[in-house]
């Protein structure tokens, strides 16, 4: 009985060092591509983006989000309104389409940013801007 016992430990204590064995995850290293600004109509905006090394398509928007954020800035503006933002992958190549709106006051709608709090948000993470 106390021989069974002492078995069992050992398998349990294996077993237990392969249910924490885990594969590690690619480090995140992403290689900015690139942005385009263009103004559709008055404060109307396309934001295109470049990038390779993002894990998933919301690393693309989100750079797409902080060109907005900053852009927005420098046209005097503090808010902007997410209308869009289609997102397409060749190989290792990841393109963002992203249309925003820009205003100095808080638009209506769910998909705002704060221009500031988001451009702030991006030096932290190193998603550069415009």
């Amino acid at each position: 009985m106390i021989r069974a016992a002492f078995i069992s430990l050992g398998l349990t204590g294996a077993l237990a060092g392969c249910v924490n064995a885990q594969p590690e995850a690619e480090p995140f290293r992403p290689a900015y591509q690139g942005i385009e600004t263009q103004l559709l109509d008055g404060d109307l905006v396309n934001f295109q983006v470049a990038m390779t090394g993002a894990r998933t398509g919301e690393d693309v928007a989100d750079y797409a989000e902080c060109a907005a954020a900053q852009y927005t800035l420098i046209r005097g503006y503090g808010f902007a309104r997410h209308l869009r933002t289609n997102i397409e992958q060749q190989g290792s190549l990841w393109r963002g389409d992203a249309i925003y709106t820009i205003s100095p006051a808080l638009p209506r709608g769910v998909m705002t940013i704060d221009a500031e709090v988001v451009v702030a948000h991006c030096a932290e993470n190193g998603i550069p801007t415009v």
